[in-house]
């Protein structure tokens, strides 16, 4: 994909740098917060293929409480606090503040909500060219892998120490963050094949080729033709797709230490 000049390619940048956990901050303005979900209503799906798409993600969200909910008592003593799932179409109300569609999925830890337009999935797939059930999946279980770090602290000990930091110091603090939750997105993959075989073939790749297509450095190249390691805020595609894995093949909190790496 070659991302274009305009409001198309600006539109289309926004995800990127928000996809799969970037701080929405960024993006949102400044509006009150109110950590509410649309209209305080349960969404309403405008289609079958939209009904069908809500339902694949509250799966998947079910599959990740089910994953931490185990994790938490045994590693860190205390119970996992679950995450809400809040579903929108064009603009939404965080205690982020006020987020639109192109930024695409966000956890917002004030609110402890994970947030996603069920239309970003179309651009993951034809936009982005990252295809497939579990690419979306994996997407989730990222943003999942944000509230998990929020409740243990780390985020915040990494905003604090950013805010003492230059900005090239800074982005290595949000890279080790972004690859964390790549490896805690590998941790839920593992344990969920583990409980219900729910891995099918292709499933690893279609998650892989995600990781790949919104590495610091592709991004860049489709931006600016060069790279430049020390603005990544992400990871690079090898990182990115290296954390998943080895969540994937441990199964361990302990290997997901991108911070003393």
């Amino acid at each position: 994909m070659v991302i274009g000049g305009g409001g198309l390619g600006m539109v289309v940048f926004a995800i990127i740098i928000t996809l799969l956990g970037g701080d929405p901050t960024i993006l949102l303005d400044a509006a009150a917060p109110t950590g509410q979900s649309p209209n305080g209503a349960p969404y309403q799906a405008s289609s079958a293929e939209e009904n069908e798409q809500a339902d694949f993600v509250s799966f998947v969200l079910a599959s990740t409480e089910d994953t931490w909910n185990n994790i938490f008592p045994r590693e860190f003593g205390g119970g996992y606090r679950e995450p809400q799932l809040v579903l929108f179409t064009g603009v939404v109300q965080s205690a982020c503040g006020t987020a639109q569609s192109a930024v695409g999925p966000f956890y917002c830890p004030a609110d402890q909500q994970v947030y996603i337009d069920l239309g970003f999935y179309q651009d993951l797939k034809y936009k982005l060219g990252a295809p497939g059930d579990f690419a979306q999946a994996y997407v989730i279980a990222h943003e999942v892998g944000h509230h998990v770090q929020n409740l243990l602290g780390i985020s915040s000990q990494v905003r604090a120490s950013q805010s003492r930091l230059r900005k090239v110091e800074a982005n290595k603090l949000s890279v080790a963050q972004e690859l964390q939750a790549d490896c805690f997105a590998g941790i839920w993959a593992y344990d969920a094949n583990r409980q219900g075989d729910l891995l099918e073939q292709g499933d690893i790749e279609e998650a892989m080729n995600a990781a790949s297509k919104i590495g610091d450095d592709n991004l860049q190249k489709q931006q600016r033709v060069f790279v430049i390691p020390d603005s990544f805020t992400h990871g690079s595609a090898a990182q990115r797709m290296e954390w998943f894995q080895r969540g994937l093949t441990t199964g361990d909190v302990d290997s997901c230490d991108t911070f003393g790496s």
